[in-house]
């Protein structure tokens, strides 16, 4: 039987990387889309063979991409990202499903992405699970995790999708405000899932 599969969202800040790490203390597998992305883009022929295509073969530097050369890229026109994104996100997703399948032991599996939405990965999970938090307090988490200012964690708030768009394809919501309890709120979830599996 195939697991059900779970896509853990949520703005910077949000705390989806803590329901993950309860999730795995749990039992329940996590793929990182921002790890594994980082991955195939060094390692996969094809994201390999598109990105000096696009850029030249100066887009890595030995093995490893060259960061600098991408970020401008990427900065140059609004459009670049678009040009970026569908190399990589066709990619990733395939990675994705060879993943699940090997982990198809497992009753439930997640991924991990704040772009989950605007990537077009619904279509590859069976519930979208949005954690959310007042934006101050993502701010804040932000600013001491990055060490950024809060100039910076505001602008790339701003890039990202509002969470009264992401929640209009959320089945699932946790609240990470600090103040409501998250173990009880991932347990209930996944007793959940379980219980309309049954």
């Amino acid at each position: 039987m195939s697991p059900i599969i779970l896509g853990i969202t949520g703005g910077i800040g949000s705390g989806k990387s803590v329901v993950c790490r309860l999730l795995q203390l749990m039992g329940v597998p996590v793929y990182s889309s921002d790890d594994e992305t980082k991955r195939l883009m060094v390692r996969d022929e094809v994201i390999r063979a598109g990105l000096i295509s696009l850029l030249g073969p100066e887009a890595y530097q030995g093995e490893a991409l060259n960061k600098p050369l991408i970020a401008k890229y990427l900065f140059a026109y609004a459009d670049h990202a678009a040009t970026i994104n569908a190399l990589i996100h066709p990619r990733v997703k395939q990675d994705f499903r060879r993943w699940v399948a090997d982990h198809a032991g497992h009753p439930v599996v997640a991924i991990e992405s704040a772009i989950l939405v605007e990537a077009g990965f619904t279509d590859v999970v069976d519930s979208v699970v949005l954690v959310t938090a007042p934006l101050e307090t993502r701010i804040r988490r932000a600013m001491q995790r990055d060490a950024a200012s809060r100039q910076q964690i505001e602008q790339r708030v701003e890039r990202q999708m509002a969470d009264e768009e992401r929640s209009s394809t959320a089945h699932h919501i946790i609240q990470n405000d600090d103040f409501v309890p998250l173990i009880p709120q991932v347990l209930a979830l996944i007793a959940s899932l379980l219980g309309n599996n049954d």
